[in-house]
């Protein structure tokens, strides 16, 4: 636990301190301990900035950039737009329950992607509302 603690540099007072005493932030890095730790090879995470504050979203992402560069597949829900367009190689964008397209980061030559178009505001929302791109 103290190397998940210096780690993922969970503020707190020591291991035995109880986790909801702990700020949101700090309480969602410790749910991020819970799992890393185990070395997996897929992790699927669901809103994983949901009510934290601005420091903490940084330091959450900076954690699953660390977990990506060793090779952890990420897959990522979110609502927040700039969330999914500052954290995502590919965007799979689905309207009513039906994949609607796959977009690629501009900064990537991904090749599985819906008709090679980049993930953008504007590109999501229109398939995101049931559009098709050009």
């Amino acid at each position: 636990m103290e190397r998940a603690i210096h780690d993922l540099s969970i503020r707190c007072s020591g291991p035995a301190e109880t986790c909801s005493n702990l700020s949101g932030g700090n309480q969602q890095k410790v749910v991020f301990a819970k799992w890393i730790f185990i070395n997996p090879k897929i992790l699927i995470l669901d809103e994983p900035t949901r009510g934290v504050d601005v420091g903490a979203k940084k330091e959450i992402y900076n954690i699953i950039n660390r977990l990506a560069e060793k090779g952890v597949a990420i897959i990522m829900v979110s609502s927040e737009l700039p969330e999914i367009l500052g954290m995502s190689d590919r965007v799979m964008v689905v309207h009513e329950g039906h994949i609607t397209g796959i977009l690629r980061n501009r900064n990537l030559e991904a090749k599985d992607v819906t008709n090679d178009q980049a993930a953008d505001q504007e590109n999501i929302m229109i398939l995101a509302t049931g559009g098709t791109l050009k």
